[in-house]
Order: C-alpha cells, then sequence, then structure tokens
C-alpha cells in the first residue's frame, strides 16, 4: 500500500540529480514561446523515467504517470524565464544576456520532474493505483499566456482536480503558503496611444499639447477609476513606461503610455475593459487629441477552491510535517493558473524559498536567489497533493 513516507523516500533519493537539473535550467533560461531547450530536457529526463511525452505546442509538453480507472489529478509547472539580467554570482547564474529566471520557474519544473520521478518509481513497483497528469506550461509570463493555449490542447481533458507551486522568497524554505479563496489579483495590461497637432511651446494655444493631455491621463485615469470602481475589488493601475517627444521646445505629435490594470474581485474584472476605453476618451476630450486604447485581457484571480485547498494542506502536512503549513496574503501578482482553476476544481501554494535568517529577495529582481532545498520541498508537496486528491 502506497505511504506518504514512500513518496517523501523517493523524492529524497533524487535530490542530486535534481539540483543538477535546476542549475541546468537556471543557466539556460528561455523567454516566453522560446522554452525549446528547456522542453527538451524536460522530455529527454519524463523518457528516461518510460513516460510518454506529447507537444502542447512548439512548446511545453503534457505526460501520464499511474494508471487505473479513477479520477485523474494534474499537477503544473511553467517553463519561461524573465528579459531580466542575472546579477547574481552564483556558478549557475544565467549564461543568456538579459534573460534570467528571476521568478523561480525553473524551480517549479524541476520540483515537477521530482515529483514524476518519485511517482514514477512507485509507478514501476506497481503502488500508484491512480493516474497522475504532469503539466509542463510554456509563456506563463506574457498576455495572454500559454495556459489558455495548454487548455485548448487538452492539458486538462479528463482531469478532476489540479495542483500547482509558486516560489515565494517571503517565506521561508521548508514551509508552504496557503490560501482559501483568491490568492492572486486579475491582471490586464493597458497601453493608451495618443495623436494630435504638435507645433512649438511657444504656441500651445495652435497644437493639441499632446504631451500635456499625456500627463493628465497618466494621473486621472487611476484617480477616476479609484472613484468608478468598488474600492472593495483593490483596482490599481500603475504606469510603467511614458513615452513622447525628444525635445524641450517642440511639442510631439504622438505619445504612448503602457501599464497593468490589476484587481482582486473578478466580477469587476469582466467589466473593466469597457469601463478603461469610455474614462480615456472622457479624460482626452478636452485636449482635441486622439486615443487609441490597446486593452489585453490578461489573467483573472487564482481562486482556490475549499476543497483542494483542505487536500493541499494535507498533503503538506503529510510530506513536511504539520508546522510547514502557513498561510499567505492574497497578492495583486497576475498568474495564469487562475484560467486553469477556472477550468477544473483546484489550488496553488506558495513555495517558501528563503533561507531562515537570510535576506528576503524580491521576484521578477535580477539578485533572486532560492534556497534549492526548495527544489526537493515542491517534489515532495506535489507528490503528494496527487496522492491526497487519488484517495478523497
Amino acid at each position: 500500500m502506497l505511504t506518504p513516507s514512500d513518496l517523501v523516500d523517493a523524492v529524497d533519493a533524487l535530490v542530486p540529480d535534481l539540483l543538477e537539473i535546476r542549475r541546468d535550467l537556471h543557466a539556460h533560461p528561455e523567454l516566453s514561446w522560446q522554452e525549446h531547450r528547456t522542453t527538451d530536457v524536460v522530455a529527454r529526463h519524463l523518457d528516461k523515467l518510460g513516460l510518454t511525452c506529447s507537444p502542447l505546442g512548439a512548446t511545453g509538453l503534457v505526460a501520464e504517470v499511474g494508471s487505473g480507472p479513477g479520477p485523474v489529478v494534474a499537477l503544473r509547472a511553467d517553463l519561461d524565464a524573465l528579459p531580466v539580467e542575472d546579477t547574481t554570482t552564483d556558478p549557475w547564474r544565467s549564461t543568456v544576456a538579459g534573460v534570467a529566471h528571476a521568478c523561480g520557474h525553473d524551480v517549479h519544473t524541476t520540483a515537477l520532474l521530482g515529483a514524476a520521478g518519485a511517482l514514477a518509481t512507485l509507478d514501476d513497483a506497481r503502488a500508484l493505483p491512480f493516474r497522475v497528469r504532469l503539466v509542463f506550461q510554456p509563456a506563463e509570463e506574457v498576455m495572454p499566456g500559454g495556459a489558455l493555449s495548454s487548455l485548448a490542447a487538452g492539458a486538462l481533458t479528463g482531469v478532476s482536480r489540479v495542483f500547482a507551486l509558486h516560489c515565494d522568497p517571503a517565506l521561508d524554505v521548508g514551509t508552504i503558503g496557503l490560501r482559501e479563496g483568491s490568492l492572486t489579483g486579475a491582471a490586464d495590461m493597458i497601453t493608451v496611444t495618443l495623436a494630435g497637432r504638435g507645433g512649438h511651446t511657444s504656441r500651445p494655444h495652435l497644437t493639441q499639447d499632446l504631451t500635456f493631455a499625456l500627463a493628465t491621463l497618466c494621473t486621472q485615469l487611476p484617480a477616476a477609476l479609484s472613484r468608478r470602481v468598488d474600492p472593495r475589488a483593490g483596482a490599481s493601475l500603475v504606469w510603467g513606461s511614458i513615452n513622447a517627444g525628444s525635445a524641450p521646445n517642440v511639442i510631439p505629435s504622438s505619445g504612448q503610455v503602457r501599464g497593468t490594470l490589476r484587481m482582486l474581485d473578478a466580477a469587476a474584472w469582466h467589466d473593466a475593459e469597457h469601463l478603461v476605453r469610455a474614462l480615456v476618451r472622457e479624460i482626452v476630450a478636452p485636449y482635441g487629441v486622439d486615443a487609441d486604447v490597446a486593452y489585453t485581457r490578461g489573467v483573472p484571480p487564482v481562486v482556490n477552491d475549499v476543497e483542494s485547498t483542505e487536500l493541499l494542506r494535507d498533503a503538506v502536512a503529510a510530506a513536511l510535517g504539520p508546522s510547514a503549513v502557513t498561510t499567505t496574503t492574497q497578492s495583486l501578482g497576475g498568474e495564469d493558473f487562475a484560467w486553469f482553476v477556472e477550468s477544473v476544481p483546484g489550488a496553488m501554494g506558495r513555495l517558501g524559498t528563503r533561507t531562515p535568517g537570510g535576506p528576503t529577495y524580491d521576484l521578477h529582481q535580477g539578485n533572486l536567489r532560492v534556497d534549492e532545498r526548495a527544489v526537493a520541498v515542491g517534489a515532495k508537496v506535489l507528490a503528494m497533493s496527487a496522492l491526497a486528491s487519488a484517495t478523497v
């Protein structure tokens, strides 16, 4: 009979190989939709386990381990890196200029490979009487992300429940942060391009003063949203890029602002695009400029259902002990695992990566370091979540 200690022991036996894989992936990061080498690395390791892989497209893949007529449980990891320079001095730092695993997806991928290895070991011993779908998803870091294309390719066909982990450098290694309900925020990308009559800064009245209109839009649109969206939705519009003009005495004829709109509430998210478009028109109307709004729908919130969260809690306790379970707060960061849990029940946990007593890093920064013990921790929890679900 399969026991939690069997899975823990199976992962522990794989740790040296898992660290080698993680360091290789970290040294060779690939951007969204370009994860060809990463996909090949994953496929080779799954092939060594005797598992058959199916592509999710040009990059990404799925495989299954185990057998039996019962419900299929899915475990998901993401493959892509970020356009960020690796500023660490680790021997396995990125060898690709301007690209780094600054969000920990190399850890996610390796942890899922570890779970796959442990489950395959038990399956070889005929101690795995259920099926687990392994989903290695491309392009989580872009909008729209790879979750939608993965779903379209059948990643969750026949699946009854899905689990995932995400690195959290604010939690100590060996702990998993859990939360029922919304775990992340909805996130969309907005680009507003203004066009109008330019001219000399000495004669603004003969122009449409596009720079002034753009500056007004940058301040007034977030302010207007704060009064038109229920404050309990937690809407936050933040600009990341503003571009207009190239000389101090020339009013340009075009300019652009780009940013993200995030919120905690799914219902408000569904209405957001229409409201943003209407507010942009109203704000720039007095200046006579033309406004083009490119609104990219990103992701809804990740909503952990109650039963899946409890199963994940049981899995953490079984794999690591009850003290490893901690609570976590909702984040405004977007995560396209949201589309998975809109399709089937599921839950995502926060995987602690901070060395106890060590510095707290931030995600999406080039200096991110993770305590590599998190790889085995993640593998154990993912494998155990499948076991907990299959025995319900």
